[in-house]
């Protein structure tokens, strides 16, 4: 029996060098390599899109800059879609991810987060003639959201009648109100600022907004020294006005004072 508990603990022992490892290599491995890869969905107005010299750029691109400049190195930046956002984290196809993504319980089991470095105001829009005041009169009405995002959770959890319509990214989802595809979205007050640039004859309004998120970088799990360099990094940033100022800048909204002990 002292055999088998002497090899149990040497095993433990051995496990957690492995683990605690493994949970330096990726900010290792990125000073090593002298890059850092960000992953960023494109096409959300305001937080991560193309200008009009073809540029990426938004709060979430600008972000993603600063903290490649912060750590020393050079970006790459990850185009995906909005439901590749966690597998991406997941899987190691990028090291970050700076991607107005939502902390919520359920995307904890699967990724870790920084502290909070922005928020985003989730809302449903439709046309004046309208009438929407709450999630119960969503009840049979064609509702188009961006899937995987936090806006589908929530319009799938409290309107339950609804018939959503899910697009695979923001972009895709202003198209297709922009051309009549669907006259109800569930999305974040920026995209209803887009959209409306567009769709000049029979505008969205805003009808309710649904809550303010909090958006946290997103890690793989585990990487302990990297989220504490983040958490200080937002903290640091947040503090000096940099992250407010960006945030500003394309939002032209400040961030909430208590935003980071969120």
């Amino acid at each position: 029996m002292k055999t088998i508990m002497k090899v149990a603990v040497a095993a433990t022992a051995a496990l957690m060098i492995v683990a605690t490892a493994a949970q330096a290599d990726i900010l290792e491995n990125i000073k090593k390599s002298g890059k850092v890869r960000i992953a960023v969905a494109m096409g959300s107005p305001e937080y991560s899109y193309v200008d009009g010299d073809l540029k990426a750029t938004g709060s979430d691109v600008e972000t993603a800059r600063l903290i490649a400049k912060d750590l020393g190195v050079k970006l790459e930046l990850i185009e995906i879609t909005n439901a590749a956002r966690v597998p991406t984290v997941q899987t190691g196809k990028a090291d970050l991810l700076v991607s107005a993504l939502g902390i919520t319980d359920e995307r904890k089991k699967a990724i870790d987060y920084s502290v909070p470095y922005a928020t985003l105001s989730l809302i449903v829009a439709a046309p004046k003639t309208v009438e929407i005041k709450n999630y119960a009169d969503l009840a049979g009405k064609r509702i188009g959201v961006t899937r995987a995002t936090t806006n589908d959770m929530d319009i799938t959890q409290n309107a339950p009648g609804a018939q959503i319509v899910r697009f695979e990214d923001d972009a895709t989802l202003i198209t297709a109100a922009v051309s009549g595809q669907v006259d109800i979205i569930s999305s974040q007050s920026a995209v209803l600022g887009g959209l409306n640039k567009k769709r000049t004859s029979n505008p969205l309004e805003l009808k309710f907004t649904q809550k303010e998120t909090n958006l946290g970088i997103a890690l793989p799990k585990g990487e302990k020294p990297l989220q504490d360099w983040l958490n200080n990094w937002v903290k640091t940033n947040f503090a000096n006005g940099t992250l407010r100022a960006v945030f500003k800048e394309f939002h032209n909204r400040d961030l909430p004072d208590d935003l980071t002990s969120r």
